[in-house]
């Protein structure tokens, strides 16, 4: 892996990885010298590709774009649920299990990098290789196994990150927002003013303030159970995670009038597809829809309603998730209690966008220094 942290190269015929130099590259990344095919470069005057990967404490993504005269566009992806912080609150340790799921899901999306011809890409890892004992012999591992060099970023990278891939969803009328990004492992609380922008890209968020909480939807599903999920216990976390959020609330007691929310997880996206009724997931209709307060709480109490069966059945949570989205709407409703603006813009953005958007920024594709 090169200092950009992009692939080394594919699998030799044992199926080991197999290490090569990756293409030169200018100075910011955006051109190739040479043919663009069994180098991986660009040829001159075609705009570069750029990836980011996110490897969280349940899901793996990739997001694959070229830079537009405004922003970007995706020319491929990739999401797979590996739950690598399964039993990690337990033994401190990421098993063998998830070691090896998120491996083969690595290998999809370095293969993937190479298809694309990417010129620049940016690889991280979450709160489960923050909290996790053995996350250096993971990253180790996965380097060895796969030719992917893992970046390990704190919380504040990740709320950084989290604002500036959801900054087009800021309604321009609103005094502030208060954003927030349900993971699995942890939660992240952002403040943000009116973002700043100049005409040339996306625009830059306006961070007054963000705070990580210790908790997600793995390690409360965990602790109180995700298939069979009482009154008793879904007010247990919600109460739980309130302790968490209130330090935030205080520091950050403000009029919410012009106020609305942005939400940025699996939790707020299948809240809006089990509103909208959808019969598959379609994120057109999902991203930037708004949910008030009222239609959020009809729909946590429709989840609670269901078994674990019926949550699974339905084609916005699934199989995978069902054990997962009670824990994602204590979360939720703990953070909405501190925080009551009537409005919610659902995000189905995050990470991946708010890295693509600072490597592009720092290349200059929008004419910027």
């Amino acid at each position: 892996m090169d200092d950009k942290g992009l692939p080394r190269g594919g699998r030799d015929g044992n199926g080991s990885a197999r290490r090569r130099p990756w293409a030169r590259r200018s100075r910011y990344g955006l051109r190739g010298e040479g043919a663009d095919r069994d180098g991986g470069r660009f040829a001159p005057g075609c705009p570069a590709t750029y990836a980011a990967l996110d490897l969280g404490t349940n899901n793996c993504r990739l997001l694959i774009a070229r830079p537009t005269a405004d922003g970007f566009r995706v020319v491929d992806a990739f999401s797979r649920i590996i739950r690598l912080g399964e039993g990690l609150a337990a033994k401190r340790c990421i098993s063998e299990a998830a070691i090896a799921r998120a491996v083969d899901a690595l290998l999809v999306c370095r293969d993937k990098m190479h298809a694309r011809h990417v010129a620049r890409a940016r690889l991280i890892a979450t709160e489960v290789c923050r909290a996790a004992a053995n996350a250096q012999a993971f990253c180790a591992r996965v380097a060895e196994q796969t030719g992917l060099d893992l970046e390990i970023v704190d919380s504040a990278t990740e709320a950084r990150l989290a604002a500036t891939g959801c900054t087009e969803l800021f309604d321009p009328a609103a005094a502030g927002v208060i954003l927030f990004d349900i993971g699995g492992g942890s939660s992240e609380l952002v403040r943000l003013g009116r973002p700043a922008g100049n005409g040339r890209g996306p625009p830059a968020p306006d961070i007054l303030g963000w705070a990580s909480l210790p908790v997600g939807v793995v390690t409360l599903a965990e602790r109180y159970g995700g298939t069979v999920v009482s009154r008793q216990s879904y007010d247990a976390m919600t109460e739980e995670v309130a302790g968490f959020v209130q330090g935030f609330a205080h520091a950050h007691a403000c009029d919410l009038d012009g106020f609305h929310m942005l939400g940025t997880s699996g939790t707020v996206t299948t809240i809006a597809g089990v509103f909208l009724k959808l019969r598959r997931y379609d994120r057109r209709r999902v991203d930037g829809c708004w949910l008030s307060h009222e239609q959020i709480s009809g729909v946590v109490e429709e989840l609670m309603a269901m078994s674990f069966d019926e949550r699974a059945a339905n084609p916005c949570i699934g199989a995978q998730r069902a054990d997962l989205v009670l824990a994602g709407c204590a979360i939720l409703d703990a953070i909405r209690r501190a925080f009551p603006c009537p409005r919610l813009r659902v995000a189905d953005r995050g990470l991946r966008e708010g890295m693509l958007v600072e490597m592009m920024r720092e290349d200059g594709v929008w004419g910027e220094a």
